[in-house]
Formats: structure tokens, sequence, C-alpha cells
């Protein structure tokens, strides 16, 4: 039997990707490792809850306020105005996602994916089955590499591949207390501090009866587990029981191709879309297994493989501005803790507030408030350029 497409990797991207080509009446085959959570925050904002039909028992949490910590302790609170962030647990909304690729059409197969080949011209997918640990052969007309960070299918299928940047993200997940003095159920955390990550940040993020603490880094030597300690440790955490660890890379830009011009195609961490300064991969996560989808849709209409290239093309017509915005703020202000300071005290202003959250809760800039733009501007350079003071005036 020929599959039309098989997607590698069932994490939100390629349970997205199965989903929506299984609907569109294709046969499909999701393969997946299982037995895997990756280590992330689960933060979702409204816009992928309104555009991949997110039921409401899928969020653990709700979070009404975003709490800025500085190298020297100052917290600024920004109010989630006209919304609020949704936090899932990726054990079962990558799980939630899955079952509902099955239940549109595709095939769910559990295994390690080892190559491709081409026998006959046509692409073989070889996986190694979990149940029976014997080596079976997927034959189809294209492939999603929706693998990882770490994309096995990028780095034997894509040029550019085996290169990709990124960092390490390592959080534990925790028995969660109601609100005390140093922890709220309904906010979000995040730590600018040299001495919890030298180049991100650190992060409390509640989910409901649990929680997440954790960090990334790209800095070789940085213990890892001692950085959470100390986080869980000032957020009145140290002594909550610990339910799991995880670690994982997390990509820092998108790869320069996404496909291999033959048949072939990434999408997600495989092609390197999280977004810079915050992190967030699962809505850019399901946005590029929906435009690999579509990519695929149309090879398979066209019989032209140059169509794979829709699938980035796609993409970043719709996320560049803001890839491009968000790596230029990382780049300005995650480099020591003067600039982290800086950027603590920039969060002070109402404009870079409202802007801020207007642009994460629907994915895209706002182009509505021009002297808003242009006081942000003002300041960012004025704080680039040491004009003002790191720390307000008490």
């Amino acid at each position: 039997m020929e599959h039309d497409v098989v997607v590698v990797g069932g994490g939100p991207c390629g349970a997205t990707a199965a989903e929506d080509l299984a609907r569109a009446g294709l046969s499909v085959v999701l393969l997946d490792k299982a037995g895997r959570i990756k280590p992330c925050g689960g933060a979702v904002p409204p816009r992928l809850i309104r555009d991949f039909d997110i039921p409401d028992e899928q969020l653990v949490a709700k979070i009404d306020t975003a709490r800025m910590i500085s190298p020297t302790g100052r917290q600024v609170d920004i109010p989630i105005e006209n919304g609020y962030v949704g936090m899932v647990d990726r054990e079962h909304f990558d799980e939630f996602l899955r079952d509902r690729a099955a239940r549109a059409g595709a095939t769910r197969l559990t295994g390690t994916f080892l190559s491709i080949d081409r026998p006959d011209g046509r692409p073989v997918v070889r996986y190694r089955d979990k149940a029976t640990g014997e080596e079976r052969a997927l034959r189809t007309r294209l492939v999603i590499g929706a693998d990882g960070a770490r994309s096995a299918v990028a780095r034997a299928e894509v040029p550019g591949g085996r290169e990709i940047p990124y960092v390490i993200a390592y959080h534990e997940i925790i028995a969660a207390p109601g609100r005390t003095a140093t922890y709220d159920p309904h906010r979000c955390d995040v730590v600018y501090d040299g001495r919890i990550s030298p180049d991100f940040y650190g992060w409390v993020f509640p989910h409901g009866a649990h929680c997440s603490v954790g960090m990334g880094t790209g800095v070789d030597g940085v213990d890892l587990k001692a950085a959470t300690a100390a986080l869980r440790e000032a957020a009145g955490l140290a002594d909550a029981p610990t339910i799991r660890k995880e670690g994982a890379p997390i990509p820092l830009r998108p790869l320069d191709r996404w496909d291999n011009g033959r048949d072939v195609v990434l999408a997600g961490d495989a092609a390197g879309v999280v977004a810079p300064s915050s992190g967030e991969g699962i809505f850019y996560a399901m946005a590029g297994g929906r435009a690999a989808a579509e990519a695929c849709e149309c090879v398979l209409l066209s019989d032209n493989p140059r169509d794979l290239r829709m699938a980035r093309k796609t993409f970043m017509k719709q996320h560049k501005a803001v890839f491009r915005i968000l790596g230029a703020m990382q780049d300005a202000y995650y480099k020591s803790d003067e600039r982290r300071e800086r950027f603590v005290t920039l969060c002070h202003d109402i404009d870079v507030q409202r802007l801020t959250f207007e642009a994460y809760m629907n994915k895209e800039l706002v182009h509505a408030r021009p002297l808003a733009h242009i006081k942000i501007g003002i300041k960012n350079v004025a704080h680039l350029m040491g004009l003002v003071p790191a720390r307000p005036a008490l």
C-alpha cells in the first residue's frame, strides 16, 4: 500500500499536519515514538485556541498576569487585558491532538524513524516498531519531518538540517500549592537574571494542580538543575513534590530551507520555528504543521515538488516580521544583566505592555497605534545607548 503522506513526529506540529491531511481525504500515517514529553512552559495564546479549535477542557489554567523579574529582583506585573493566556500540559495535550488526528482518519503508528529509501524513486520510510522491535517500511509519496529540533529527517534529507542552532531547555513539573506570598496560580513569572540563565530566561508557569519551573540556555557549562532549584527556592516551591524532570533542545531560528526539492518537507522545531526572545513554540509548531500540510496537498495535486517550498513561504509571510523583531529584542537585551535590567524597566511602560500582549495574543504586529510605536522606539534607543537609568527613580 502506498500512502499519500507519512508524518514523522507526533507533537502538536505533526498531529496538526496529519489531522489536516486526513480531513482533506488523503491517506496519512502519523509515526510517533511516544513515551516522551517535551519540556515546555505550556502557554497557548487565544489565537491558537481559535485557529485550532482547542476545547476548554484542555486548558489546565488561565493566566491573567505576567510578572517580569529583573536581575536585581524588581518585579513588573503586566495584566493581560481583554483575554487570557491558556496553559496546557503537554503530556495530555499532545495525546489529545494525536487522537484527534486518528479520529479524522490518520493511521497512528508507534515507532522510531530510521531512514528514507527510494528503491524505485518513491520514498519508503523505514522505522522500528515499538511493540515488536521489528523494522518495517511505509511506501509514500511525501514525507513531513516534524520530529523535533534534532530532527533525523532534517539531518538526512534537507540541506542545512544538521547545522540548526539551539538552546537547551530544562524544567521540572511539580505539585503546585494554592496561592502563596510568592506563587500565584493565575500568574506566569518570567525571570531575567544571568544567575539563572546567562542568555535566556527562567520561568514559573502554573499548570493548574501542577507547575512548570525551568530555564533555557545555549551556554555550555551552565548547571540547569541548580538554576531550576534556585528558581523553585525563590518562588517558595523548593519543598513541593517533583513529578517529573525533562530536558530538550529548542531551536533558535528558522532554517533557510525546509524541503529537499523532491518529496520531504520539514515543520515545527525540525524547521527551527520557535519564536526568538520568548521561546514560544506550540502555536508556531501547529501553524508550521498546517503550512506543511497545505504544501503537500498542492504537490499531490500538481505533481510538482517545487510546491513544497510553499510551506516556508506561507509561514514566513505570516510570521517573519514578528520573528525579526523578537530576534532583535533578544540580541539587544539578553546580552548582560545590565541590559536585562533595562528591559524590565522598559516593561513598566503601558504602551509596551499593551502592544506586547496584543501581538502575543493575536500573533501579528499591531499597527493601530503609530504614536505608541514611535514612543517605544525612542525609549528602546535611549536604553540601548545608556541615556536613561537602568532602574527607574523611586
